[in-house]
């Protein structure tokens, strides 16, 4: 079988950012942003405001972020005396987080009186704007005329968040936290390769009961199968998700629909299929580990324990990839294969047997709950190996790969 290097290798999200920090107890959580945001290898910039200071130190800062930060609107550290121009200039975006009310009153009227105002004024790349403050000040129609300006200018908002403020209050304006922060600047910067199509994905592991208390199911965190669903969103796709047994959280602008059983879980695909009327175009992702068998018989009543044998009568769960493959005008299939064994050759079995364009392979043992995973693509065209890496950039490598493959 012809290995081929993938042709959908390359990081989706942005490699520069500038981030600015201005007053506000919300600060604090700007730390945690910039270690996921180095973690996920993103060079940043942090520029402070002085009011920002107040609530964090630069220290903090240049520690987590591994560069020294500005503050100054005459740093002379920066060689031509204008770090306004200079430290937005190979920036992919600038993210103020947390922005107070005071900074977005300065961006709607074009104010310049410090380093992050200049540099937001001067910048000819994305401005993306985190709120933060007390529920009144958010709701103030001052500051709701002032975002409603920041939106015709083509800056994006992103929150607040409900909840508990610092002041003891409750309601919007609290800055969005770091992952959710994070996500939402990764969706931003995708490139919305699957505006336009319909995806379907199954995630989870299905449980078969045997009685009220006891059922027979796989092994799955359903990490993978989450992570492609909110990897589709991010790349504009309307994204449908049928899960199974997880304990993760719904993905961002993502359907959920809870799917228990093999049972369950097949009429809903097939329900979805046939209301959404699915086409070619549309693609369908299969990645939940479904029971291979249920109970003939399922007990109303708890079984009791005794010493003697039980003995369960297995009956066989419909293929929910292959009838969705044998449609008469099937969407793209992607299927899952995780075997222990013979890898490639099982995988390239399932594919053609079930007809499917594209299947996804991995070891077993490398995938059950853990947040990586080592997979290759096998298609028509040979194998694709992609690197050993986060489920969240497989997901973005795959739905790339799909995407190739529809053009």
């Amino acid at each position: 079988m012809q290995k081929n290097k993938s042709p959908v290798l390359g990081k989706l999200v942005l490699g520069k950012l500038v981030l600015g920090i201005t007053g506000g107890i919300a600060a604090y959580k700007a730390a945690e942003l910039v270690r996921l945001l180095v973690k996920a290898g993103i060079d940043v910039q942090v520029v402070m405001t002085s009011a920002a200071c107040q609530f964090i130190t630069p220290v903090t800062m240049q520690a987590l972020s591994g560069k020294p930060v500005f503050i100054d609107m005459w740093d002379s550290s920066i060689s031509n005396g204008m770090p306004h121009i200079e430290l937005s200039r190979n920036a992919d975006a600038i993210l103020v987080a947390p922005a107070s009310a005071d900074f977005i009153a300065k961006l709607v009227h074009g104010r310049a009186d410090d380093l992050l105002s200049a540099l937001c004024l001067a910048r000819d790349c994305p401005l993306l704007v985190a709120p933060a403050m007390n529920k009144q000040m958010w709701e103030n129609p001052a500051t709701q005329r002032n975002i409603k300006q920041l939106k015709a200018d083509d800056i994006s908002i992103l929150g607040p968040d409900s909840g508990e403020q610092a002041c003891g209050e409750v309601g919007l304006g609290r800055m969005l936290e770091a992952e959710a922060l994070l996500a939402l600047v990764n969706a931003h910067f995708t490139p919305k390769l699957l505006a336009g199509k319909r995806v379907l994905i199954t995630a989870g592991a299905t449980l078969e009961m045997i009685d009220p208390v006891r059922a027979i199911t796989n092994l799955s965190s359903g990490k993978m199968g989450y992570a492609i669903a909110q990897a589709a969103a991010d790349m504009g796709a309307e994204v449908t998700l049928v899960s199974g047994a997880t304990a993760l959280a719904v993905p961002n602008h993502v359907k959920n629909i809870s799917a228990t059983s093999a049972q369950s879980m097949y009429q809903a695909v097939m329900s979805n299929i046939a209301t959404l009327k699915f086409e070619p175009k549309d693609i369908f992702i299969s990645v939940a580990a479904v029971a291979d068998y249920s109970p003939a018989q399922t007990s109303a009543q708890k079984i009791k324990k005794s010493k003697s044998l039980l003995t369960l009568g297995l009956v066989p769960n419909k293929d929910i990839l292959a009838e969705v493959a044998s449609l008469p005008n099937a969407p793209f299939c992607v299927g899952f294969a995780a075997e222990t064994e013979n890898l490639l050759e099982y995988a390239e079995t399932k594919r053609k047997a079930k007809k499917l364009p594209l299947i996804v392979a991995n070891l077993a043992s490398q995938a059950m709950g853990s947040d990586e995973n080592q997979v290759t693509l096998l298609d028509k065209n040979g194998v694709h190996v992609l690197p050993h890496a986060q489920k969240s950039e497989i997901a973005k490598l795959l739905l790339q790969h799909v995407a190739n493959m529809l053009l």
